[in-house]
């Protein structure tokens, strides 16, 4: 019998593999942050059930990205640089080719917020200090 909790159920499975597609993604091309994908992912396979979320927390990925990212451990200050290049890219070819001032206005606004986020919240560790907290993150969720 199809419920309500069944469909929700799967709509989240497709999307944390549709996510997580992309997170893989991002991991090999540098043109897609993965980090953000995983965690979008992580949601959605703990809301869908919990034999996929205890398989999508067993995987390699999720140790990796998605642990370091929610416990606020930092980034290196060269992942922080690839991720506000890229996103910074993709910002000027959008107010390039969009018409409306006051797109462009706002889309600049956020980049520079972004910019500031990323400097002033998010921690910058060395890559010595990177490995330790991956080598630490993936024993403690082993």
């Amino acid at each position: 019998m199809i419920t309500i909790k069944n469909i929700k159920s799967f709509i989240f499975v497709v999307l944390g593999f549709i996510s997580f597609g992309f997170g893989v993604a991002g991991v090999v091309l540098p043109v897609i942050p993965g980090g953000p994908f995983f965690l979008f992912a992580a949601f959605c396979f703990g809301k869908s059930s919990k034999r996929v979320e205890n398989w999508f927390k067993s995987t390699s990925f999720y140790k990796e990205y998605v642990v370091r990212i929610r416990e606020n451990k930092g980034m290196t200050r060269k992942e922080k640089i690839r991720i506000n290049l890229i996103a910074d890219a993709f910002i000027l070819f959008s107010v390039i080719y969009i018409d409306i001032i006051l797109v462009k206005v706002i889309m600049i606004i956020l980049c520079i917020i972004k910019h500031w986020y990323f400097i002033k919240k998010i921690k910058t560790v060395t890559p010595e200090e990177a490995k330790i907290i991956r080598a630490a993150l993936r024993e403690s969720v082993n």
